[in-house]
């Protein structure tokens, strides 16, 4: 069965009844607002006015509220392609992200990147990576260079990379680990461990499936935390980034959760069992959330309601403002292939005549 496969009593909880409600309530607006996005997305890929692939945080909205919230606004995040949740909770407006999945040139990327490339230097996130762990060597990278602007400070900015538990097993994941360890990098690296490497569950794509030991290995230290908990993640991604800044000692998390849909928006997920479809859904960190709200007195049914509300129309407005945004122009093809200018860089389109384009 995939999912979280022997992970129920490992697993660190947060304690909502030390919380301030307006936070608590902040949280759940949040976790609302990127499902509503998502279910959105989804739908209009079916109506096809998203193209390319499409990866949704759908099932994982606490551990995405819950990774940004520890984030300072200076501090780097390098994401996986599934990245829309973590664009929205760097602060980038929904209508920008749902601008940049429909290709229009108001987007995120100016609609060049797609799903699985949102960037931002003003929000420090650099990237979305569309190749499985190509984000790991250059966030450790990035951690690099932040060595040479200073001492180790609790104030000092730290990098949070994401990738999925498919990613442990490439070779650069642990090339990066080694570095980071041995030269005490200010980076966390977060495992979002939903149970299956695309159709693959853990337990048969890895020889040790608890993947928060992973950093053993490289005297990092490992955690693992209940993804369904956005209070969990928030207080173990804290203290992470704290060692990561005062004291330059990486850390490594694993977040686990459930995937409430496939791989990708076009993934039927046919290799799920009846039994993990069913587990998946009573753990839905959304609801549950909500529930747990309520019968703290945090918020009563009408103003959950609501809150949910707020966030569809948000995400209506995103769609109108993605909508009414222009598509790109042809002569703007090749913008933006060099970072500056070569000799005899294309310029033409196919087809062009070919005294046009001298």
């Amino acid at each position: 069965m995939a999912g979280k496969v022997g992970t129920r009593t490992t697993r660190a909880r947060g304690r909502s009844d030390a919380e301030p409600a307006e936070v608590l309530r902040d949280y759940y607006q949040r976790m609302s607002l990127v499902r509503a996005f998502e279910l959105r997305a989804s739908e209009m890929y079916a109506r096809a006015k998203i193209g390319g692939y499409c990866h949704l945080n759908l099932g994982e909205e606490a551990t995405v509220v819950g990774l940004m919230a520890a984030l300072r606004p200076h501090d780097y995040l390098f994401a996986s392609y599934r990245d829309h949740g973590y664009a929205l909770m760097r602060g980038l407006a929904p209508g920008r992200v749902m601008a940049e999945l429909f290709g229009k040139t108001t987007g995120v990327s100016g609609g060049r990147g797609g799903s699985m490339h949102m960037f931002d230097t003003d929000a420090r996130l650099l990237g979305g990576y569309g190749i499985v762990g190509g984000q790991v060597p250059v966030a450790t990278g990035a951690a690099l260079a932040l060595t040479y602007r200073g001492e180790p400070s609790p104030d000092a900015d730290a990098v949070m990379c994401l990738l999925g538990d498919g990613a442990t097993n490439i070779g650069s994941f642990h090339e990066s680990l080694n570095l980071a360890g041995l030269w005490g990098l200010p980076i966390v690296f977060v495992i979002v461990n939903n149970g299956l490497g695309m159709g693959t569950p853990v337990e048969l794509a890895a020889a040790e499936p608890e993947l928060f030991k992973r950093g053993d290995a490289y005297r990092i230290k490992g955690q693992r935390v209940d993804g369904d908990d956005v209070l969990a993640v928030r207080d173990a991604a804290v203290a992470a980034l704290d060692r990561a800044r005062g004291a330059r000692e990486p850390g490594l998390i694993e977040a686990t959760s459930f995937r409430l849909r496939g791989h990708s928006v076009v993934d039927p997920a046919r290799y799920r069992s009846t039994e993990d479809t069913t587990a998946a859904r009573s753990a839905d960190p959304v609801p549950a959330f909500r529930a747990r709200l309520i019968a703290m007195g945090v918020v009563d049914e009408a103003e959950a309601a609501a809150m949910d509300e707020a966030a569809d129309q948000q995400v209506t407005a995103a769609v109108d403002f993605a909508d009414a945004s222009p598509d790109p122009t042809p002569d703007e093809l090749f913008a933006y292939v060099y970072a500056t200018a070569v000799p005899h860089a294309p310029h033409a389109l196919p087809g062009d005549p070919v005294m046009d384009a001298l």
